[in-house]
């Protein structure tokens, strides 16, 4: 029975970790800002005040985890704006930068004592900040902050390989959620559990290579 941690796990595709996660038996730890009211969470551990973009927030996981290492941690909160050029908002990009790049990079660092070894860390990123596959625009902090996300987990895959850490940096598809304002082309449940496929087949082999989530390599 492995310890999960799920970052922005109150809905959508994050909630569906926690699920489906705790379905098969595992211990999973839902870090959370607020757990809607009325909504369950028997059979998982909930951390509420963890936002993940300030220090506080951080942690307060951290404490909560106490002396327990960690199995698998699921780098899944974040935020989408569409900044279009001529109205981009530096607000609106600092708020991205923040919690999709800075974030999640940061909290690893927060739980580097607490880590098992061996253990996944898995980010869950967007083939909107490949470089490569970019043939729209528009975007701009949503685009640039997970560029920056993926860069980030690269290096956390080479320097926390000593310690045993293989690092997963995977985009969910295109996923009904409130994110997406419901258009997309998969339900939650479905990209949970093809991602959850891609983090069982995580090893140190192909640790730091992204992936989309129905096993497909995605270009940088």
């Amino acid at each position: 029975m492995a310890l999960i941690l799920v970052t922005g796990a109150s809905s959508g595709i994050g909630l569906e970790f926690v699920k489906q996660f705790a379905a098969r038996g595992d211990q999973v730890i839902a870090a959370v800002r607020q757990w809607p009211k009325g909504q369950s969470h028997a059979g998982f551990e909930v951390i509420e005040g963890a936002d993940v973009r300030d220090g506080a927030g951080r942690h307060r996981i951290v404490q909560a985890i106490g002396t327990r290492r960690l199995d698998v941690v699921v780098h899944n909160a974040g935020v989408l704006a569409n900044d279009a050029l001529g109205s981009i908002n530096p607000e609106s990009l600092d708020a991205q930068m923040a919690v999709n790049a800075f974030a999640p990079i940061l909290l690893t660092q927060d739980l580097r004592a607490q880590l098992a070894n061996p253990c996944k860390l898995a980010f869950i990123t967007s083939r909107m900040g490949s470089v490569a596959d970019n043939g729209s625009g528009g975007y701009y902090g949503y685009r640039m902050s997970k560029a920056a996300l993926n860069a980030g987990a690269k290096s956390l895959a080479i320097d926390l390989a000593p310690q045993g850490a293989a690092v997963a940096i995977l985009h969910p598809g295109f996923v009904r959620t409130r994110m997406t304002g419901g258009n997309g082309q998969l339900e939650p449940a479905e990209s949970a559990g093809l991602l959850i496929a891609r983090i069982d087949a995580l090893n140190a082999s192909n640790s730091g290579t992204f992936w989309h989530a129905n096993g497909e390599m995605l270009p940088w």
